[in-house]
């Protein structure tokens, strides 16, 4: 097995959901339910041995799981995933590889849509509409219905149907959290509301928390891939961010967890230093916020939680760059930034130039 590829005894990814087969629409795949698991097949099939790879875009509302399925899809953390919705701000690749069946999938995570309110939400907007640009299939995401009628799309995610329609890929809807529901049979109105004007090529619950049902999900997209490899046998490659990249989303991510409800719509993290010395990594950081009372926050009575933020940040900047981190903060005010469209751009998008 390649990087990402999981094995049948991992963790029991495909514990409890299994395949019944197509229900009204020819194309369609509905798995629910419970299958036995059945004897392999020792003999490869032309098709096992065929390499198929290709770019997917993971889409849906804010805060529907989509990093966290890319991170359970890898097999390791790579997106930062908070309970705050927009959380994640630009595009990320996260590439998965196996060997068995030669499958290279170029996950696209993007931020979560909804209707715009601020220069923010449109440039987050934005982002998510890059995403789908030049992918060759789409994971649409949506969540078990909390509260509402079990056949009604809510709001935002019509607003997530809108963009996958316009862009006319091949889509496979996901329905996370299903953990969360007893009777599956509950997830069927749903899944034929949205199918109604989706006509998705499948239909895979899963959660991604747990790991359920996503052998099925990459086993889904793989055949929706083209023949051939995006990368060479060899290369190892999981994204193309660099380390700044991710160490201002993990500054970014423990601010958001200390701040919680109070700040993290209107907070930024920029790098401003990023400095390797040996077995050492000098960092120097700021955290953006928009108000002077935010700034008070983020801080705390005399440092105490701008502390905790950097205590737990540099322990994941450590295990990521797998070095000693040296790190230094500082908190700026910048009034409005969310509401000015050039500045809200460089902070949500470029947090990794120098």
């Amino acid at each position: 097995m390649g990087r990402g590829a999981r094995g049948a005894n991992d963790g029991g990814r495909s514990n409890g959901v299994g395949r019944v087969g197509p229900l009204d629409h020819p194309r369609r795949r509905i798995m629910l339910g419970r299958m036995a698991p059945q004897p392999r097949d020792p003999s490869p099939t032309p098709e096992a041995e065929t390499p198929r790879a290709g770019r997917v875009a993971l889409v849906g509302r804010p805060n529907v799981g989509k990093s966290t399925l890319l991170n359970a899809a890898l097999g390791q953390k790579l997106a930062i995933a908070t309970p705050t919705p927009g959380t994640t701000r630009t595009c990320l690749l996260g590439v998965y590889a196996s060997d068995e069946p030669p499958t290279q999938i170029a996950f696209i995570d993007t931020p979560g849509l909804h209707r715009p309110k601020s220069a923010l939400g449109r440039v987050l907007r934005e982002q998510a509409a890059l995403g789908l640009e030049g992918s060759d299939a789409v994971v649409m995401m949506i969540e078990v219905p909390r509260g509402r009628g079990a056949g009604t799309i809510s709001e935002q995610d019509a607003a997530v149907l809108e963009l996958v329609q316009a862009a006319g890929r091949p889509t496979v809807l996901v329905i996370n959290k299903v953990d969360l529901v007893r009777d599956k049979s509950r997830l069927l109105p749903l899944i034929d509301a949205v199918a109604a004007q989706l006509s998705p090529e499948a239909v895979v619950p899963v959660s991604a928390l747990r790991g359920t049902n996503l052998d099925a999900l990459l086993a889904e997209l793989r055949a929706l891939l083209p023949e051939g490899r995006l990368y060479d046998d060899g290369d190892d490659v999981l994204t193309d961010r660099p380390e700044r990249f991710f160490v201002a989303e993990l500054l970014r991510e423990a601010a958001i967890a200390e701040t919680r409800a109070e700040v993290p719509h209107g907070l930024a993290c920029v790098i401003d230093t990023f400095e390797e010395r040996g077995g050492l990594v000098r960092i120097e950081a700021t955290i953006v916020v928009e108000k002077e009372s935010h700034k008070g926050i983020v801080i705390g009575a005399r440092g105490a939680r701008l502390k905790a933020i950097g205590t737990a940040a540099r322990g994941e900047m450590e295990r990521l760059l797998e070095r000693k981190v040296f790190l230094k903060l500082w908190v700026k005010v910048m009034p409005k930034w969310t509401a000015n469209p050039a500045v809200a751009r460089r902070l949500a998008t470029e947090v990794e130039q120098p």
